[in-house]
């Protein structure tokens, strides 16, 4: 009994030591099936060389470029002070005009007027019919008007040479006859109608239309705007606290609440134009006035939000914010070890300038992290599995 006590006694013991070093404290030794088709991403616990447990990643370099994931080596460099606010783009001065009644009467939309239409200089937006109206149809006078004047013209042009007509009275015939060709054209509708035309004073595309089909309308009262996007302004409404900071910024990012594209402002032809020297009305507020050159993609109106940049900092570790993800009001990066293995590192994050963020606390120079598909190196964390990816061919 003795002999098979011991026996069973060292066996036990072979058991336990082959267990420990089977345990964590293992080195990067990962397993790979290769029995299998496809590679499954998968997470375990493994010494980080001080004691620790950290969480390891395991993602194949074939799923890796699969789901997009990059990365960048984390390194020391400048990075602009920032200042985050919030504001609104506006069509800059003379990009945007009002239409109005030319005369007085029932109005008509010409078909496919409507507000985000583009429109030329020049296209009719509306026909004004002044039909029942007293004095009758503006058109039908300034149609007289123009024959008669055309007639007289025409005959005086037929005598000038031969001194029946002096020359001096023909020119006067000429003024009348060009008067009335004018007043004829600005109310002209398409040919056949007798309707009033009212036309587009400029290139650009409709931003809103301020009166209904079949609404009677006073001259000069507003139909329409139009709106040039060629040429806009970024409002920055910046509290007075910051007012010692603004002659230092010269230059913005921002983002518009339709798109997750951070624009730059030097980056679209702008400039600074100026900050205000007074809080703006009801607030305490204090203007500042980009002008950069508009695109589609910007509606004017809309509020944007925006990091001001003023002086830059040297030696601050900083990464794109597509690397940060979030977890309960914690922020995680992930490490790329090797080709296939990654590690989550919580950070502490600075000032961000809607492009890149700073790194307080978390990071070392040198680590190589992940900067494009972290959600995906998240999921296989979570999941033990990256999504499948395959193509169709």
């Amino acid at each position: 009994m003795r002999t098979v006590f011991i026996g069973l006694l060292g066996l036990i013991t072979c058991f336990f030591f082959a267990s420990c070093n089977s345990g964590p404290g293992h080195s990067h030794g990962h397993v790979h099936d290769h029995a299998h088709a496809g590679h499954e991403a998968h997470a375990h616990g493994h010494g980080d060389g001080h004691g620790g447990n950290s969480s390891e990643i395991v993602i194949s370099e074939e799923q890796a470029a699969a789901a997009g994931i990059s990365s960048e080596t984390a390194a020391r460099g400048p990075f602009r002070n920032v200042l985050p606010v919030s504001g609104k783009l506006y069509p800059a001065p003379g990009n945007e005009v009002t239409v109005v009644a030319n005369v007085a009467g029932t109005v008509s939309y010409v078909s496919g007027t409507a507000a985000g239409t583009r429109v030329k200089k020049g296209d009719i937006l509306f026909a004004i019919s002044s039909a029942n109206i007293q004095n009758g149809e503006p058109v039908r006078r300034a149609a007289v008007a123009y024959r008669n004047a055309e007639k007289e013209y025409e005959r005086a042009l037929a005598l000038v040479d031969d001194g029946i007509v002096s020359r001096r009275e023909f020119e006067s015939i000429k003024a009348r006859y060009e008067t009335a060709r004018i007043a004829y054209e600005a109310v002209a509708g398409d040919e056949g109608t007798e309707a009033v035309a009212v036309r587009a004073p400029m290139d650009g595309y409709i931003s809103s239309c301020l009166v209904g089909a079949g609404e009677y309308a006073v001259a000069g009262q507003p139909l329409m705007t139009i709106t040039d996007d060629s040429g806009l302004y970024l409002q920055a409404d910046v509290s007075e606290r910051y007012l010692g900071l603004l002659p230092s910024v010269k230059d913005a990012n921002f983002m518009l609440p339709y798109s997750d594209k951070v624009y730059s402002v030097s980056g679209v032809g702008g400039r600074l134009l100026a900050y205000g020297r007074s809080a703006g009305d009801g607030g305490s507020y204090i203007p500042m006035t980009f002008e950069l050159d508009g695109s589609e993609d910007m509606l004017p109106g809309s509020y944007a939000r925006i990091w001001l940049l003023s002086g830059v900092r040297e030696d601050v570790m900083s990464l794109p914010l597509s690397a940060i993800t979030e977890e309960q009001g914690h922020y995680f990066v992930y490490i790329r070890m090797d080709a296939s293995c990654y590690r989550k590192q919580e950070v502490t994050l600075g000032a961000s300038d809607g492009n890149r963020v700073e790194i307080l606390t978390g990071l070392k120079e040198g680590e190589n992290v992940v900067t494009e598909g972290a959600i995906h190196v998240r999921l296989a964390s979570a999941s033990n599995a990256i999504p499948a990816h395959s193509h169709n061919h």
